[in-house]
């Protein structure tokens, strides 16, 4: 691939990088992605900052049929290469040889995989990770796939990796990343930050109406939704479910809806502009997030902008930080009927439900992604700048004699 070279880099801000840098972000994914979710959102609401303040920002990501091979996109280029498993290796092979042009740091977002970023080239890395992938190799993929998928994660990237910068998105992922080796002193915590979604016009729904929100895949365990709608509908009159997003497993989703008998309530909307979200979301009583892991939850927040409290697992990552239990939504700590009877709670107790919505939406506000993208930025030029001091010949290098140390 040739790209076209353009230094944004001014001789006075390679000297001193107080100035724009050239930020190279590596991520399997973008928002225009069929399969994109809420890292794509986090990586690129950040990047749009970054090109905003003047920063140089290019993406890279894998090709698929939703978007060109190259496109400039709010400021962010982003460079489209190579499959969901080959992108790795073609991201590499750009740094290495230069074909992005004058390269000041890398942000390597593992997504289960890292890119391991920092063996093609000798400028700063600094490692995002949005939640660790234990639970979901086995759901995703067969047996040896999964074992091997999570060896990798697990064992051999915090080996190949150590000394480098992390970046979690909640304490329970930093707390994860502490458990596979990697230096607390290593990683800095970056919440999400929250765009509240712009009033719809739409009113809630006079009957009771779920809401879930995202990728149809397996690990989010939309069937705990379907199969609560079996046993609720009897319980709350005129109840709906809207199952607002797409993926690969879809289809798997009708089937459990028609095996469970709630076909005729749950309502599959498929992909929707961000106008018909504001409008689904609205309408919700309640958003089901019955996800096996999440990095930090951003469906989350973006329903208790308008209000909407949320059900979640107690032990799924992030979502322990997303919802305050008891305040703005319900940690379930339990089975399958244990996440049914919290809805049930829910739907039932109007009171309660309505204050949770009141602190949900007042809490969601305290989250901005100014603030977050201003923090991580702070972390990226620090980084740089001590490379460009000569500190050490790279960030890397230099944490890596750190670790080292007996």
């Amino acid at each position: 691939m040739t790209l076209p070279q353009r230094d944004w880099c001014t001789r006075e801000s390679r000297s001193t990088y107080r100035g724009p840098v050239h930020i190279v972000v590596l991520n399997w994914r973008d928002t225009a992605n069929p399969e994109g979710g809420g890292s794509e959102v986090y990586v690129e609401q950040l990047a749009r900052r970054w090109a905003r303040d003047g920063h140089r920002v290019t993406l890279v990501c894998a090709a698929h049929t939703a978007g060109p091979s190259l496109e400039e996109r709010d400021g962010i280029r982003i460079v489209r290469v190579g499959t969901k498993l080959t992108v790795y290796s073609r991201a590499r092979r750009l740094l290495r040889r230069g074909t992005l042009g004058r390269v000041d740091v890398v942000i390597d977002t593992q997504n289960g995989i890292p890119f391991f970023a920092r063996y093609a080239t000798s400028i700063p890395t600094v490692m995002l990770v949005h939640h660790v992938h234990r639970e979901q190799w086995p759901v995703v993929y067969d047996p040896v796939r999964a074992r091997v998928g999570w060896f990798v994660e697990s064992v051999a990237a915090p080996r190949a990796l150590r000394g480098t910068a992390y970046v979690a998105v909640s304490e329970a992922t930093k707390g994860e990343l502490i458990a596979q080796g990697v230096s607390a002193e290593d990683i800095t915590v970056i919440h999400n930050g929250t765009e509240a979604l712009p009033d719809s016009g739409a009113s809630r729904d006079s009957s009771p109406r779920i809401l879930v929100l995202g990728r149809l895949v397996p690990h989010k365990r939309v069937e705990h939704v379907i199969a609560a709608a079996a046993r609720l509908r009897s319980r709350h009159p005129g109840l709906t479910v809207a199952v607002v997003g797409d993926g690969w497993w879809a289809e798997n989703l009708h089937q459990a809806a028609r095996a469970h008998g709630v076909a005729d309530i749950v309502e599959f909307t498929g992909h929707v502009s961000e106008d018909e979200k504001a409008r689904q979301v609205d309408r919700a009583w309640v958003l089901a997030l019955p996800s096996l892991k999440e990095g930090w939850g951003l469906v989350v927040m973006e329903a208790a902008s308008r209000a909407v409290p949320a059900v979640a697992y107690a032990d799924a990552g992030g979502v322990t930080e997303s919802i305050a239990d008891g305040a703005t939504g319900v940690l379930v700590r339990g089975e399958e009927a244990d996440f049914a009877d919290a809805l049930d709670a829910l739907l039932a107790d109007t009171a309660r439900r309505q204050a949770m919505g009141a602190q949900a939406r007042e809490r969601s506000a305290q989250f901005s992604w100014d603030a977050s993208a201003k923090r991580f930025e702070e972390l990226l030029i620090a980084a740089v700048h001590a490379n460009a001091e000569g500190q050490a010949t790279s960030w890397s290098s230099r944490r890596r004699r750190k670790a080292h140390r007996p």
